[in-house]
């Protein structure tokens, strides 16, 4: 994209060596451009003053001001795309997912010294959540620097065909940026004798443990952070822990899930498509799958797979989505069979699944 415009981004962190290392990662890509950093959200407000960035990473724990008070301040008075980039902390989950609620874009962890492969999905991760920020909120879309990438090969082989139909259905979601309030939309319009679900949710590692909690709370059905073995059960969600792919399986007539390690599938560990492709493999014509908001083409070719498998797939509307990346790769897939709003997807879920 060498005659487009680059996406500006102001660093907004306390730590010197944070400011730093986001600098470089993000220079590193070249459809992204650091436009200023700064120390807390006072000399924040004077740089956005100056010029206004496209994109803005923001620390939850800093002096004289903390990140949710600026945020709030900022989406009131100068709407502009954030990134939380917090540290890996689950004791400041909770206050980092109501960053969400308070209109942010997305939750991505601090790169971190550590291993070359480490170091390099940091920086995928990082650059994508920028990239899926500045599109979102009706901002123009721009294109993304193609990358290789990991397809479900790597974690689980193709599916090679249905199971029977049973009684017992199984719902997949997949959901990346605008995916948590989203998905708190879905769940909570669900009763608690709805058919099991399993969730991938990109989110980094310890978040997605908080996020499930808060969700058990606000939902007739129970939701947890997904451990190796569990159940799915009619009445539960399980969430793909972050960091880690979750499988669907099936024993007899038990679904239960399993969590791996792996490389990253589509820049994304947990990856929407591990799960659909499982889906497919496993629960074939049982299943219902969603896929929903986010940037990218993660759950594209797992969803196409479902559809292959006998499985009903409905996607979210362009116009509910924050991002509508996903969705939009899934239908030009042919792999959907019902685009609907945010507020319907519920409805037909639960009639496809009885």
């Amino acid at each position: 994209m060498s005659s487009a415009k680059k996406i500006q981004v102001l660093i907004v962190d306390d730590s010197a060596l944070v400011r730093r290392t986001l600098s470089e990662v993000l220079a590193s890509d070249p459809e992204i451009e650091v436009l200023a950093t700064a120390a807390d959200p006072f000399v924040a407000a004077e740089k956005i003053s100056e010029q206004l960035p496209d994109v803005i990473t923001l620390d939850i724990e800093m002096p004289k001001m903390d990140g949710l008070t600026f945020l709030q301040k900022l989406m009131t008075q100068h709407p502009i795309p954030v990134v939380i980039c917090s540290s890996l902390a689950e004791e400041g989950a909770l206050s980092t997912l109501r960053a969400l609620e308070y209109g942010a874009v997305d939750i991505i962890t601090k790169p971190r010294l550590g291993s070359r492969q480490f170091l390099e999905e940091s920086r995928q991760t990082l650059c994508e959540a920028v990239k899926a920020a500045a599109s979102a909120h009706l901002r123009p879309r721009r294109d993304r620097v193609v990358e290789p990438k990991l397809t479900a090969d790597s974690v689980l082989a193709r599916a090679t065909g249905a199971m029977v139909e049973t009684t017992e259905k199984i719902i997949a979601i997949g959901a990346s940026t605008g995916g948590t309030e989203a998905l708190r939309v879905l769940l909570e319009a669900l009763p608690a004798d709805a058919p099991g679900i399993v969730i991938v949710q990109h989110m980094p590692e310890m978040f997605t443990r908080a996020f499930a909690r808060r969700l058990d709370g606000l939902c007739e059905i129970s939701v947890k952070e997904a451990e190796p073995n569990d159940s799915v059960l009619r009445g539960r969600a399980l969430i793909a822990p972050g960091n880690h792919h979750m499988l669907l399986q099936r024993s007899g007539a038990r679904y239960y899930v399993d969590i791996k390690d792996g490389p990253l599938v589509c820049r994304h560990r947990p990856s929407v498509d591990v799960l659909f492709r499982s889906a497919a493999r496993y629960a074939g014509q049982n299943a219902v799958g969603v896929i929903m908001t986010g940037m990218g083409d993660d759950g594209a070719n797992g969803l196409r797979e479902m559809k292959e498998a006998g499985a009903v797939t409905i996607a979210q509307d362009e116009e509910s989505c924050v991002v509508f990346g996903m969705p939009n790769e899934a239908i030009k897939k042919n792999a959907v069979d019902r685009v609907l709003p945010l507020g319907s997807i519920a409805g037909a879920v639960l009639r496809y699944a009885n």
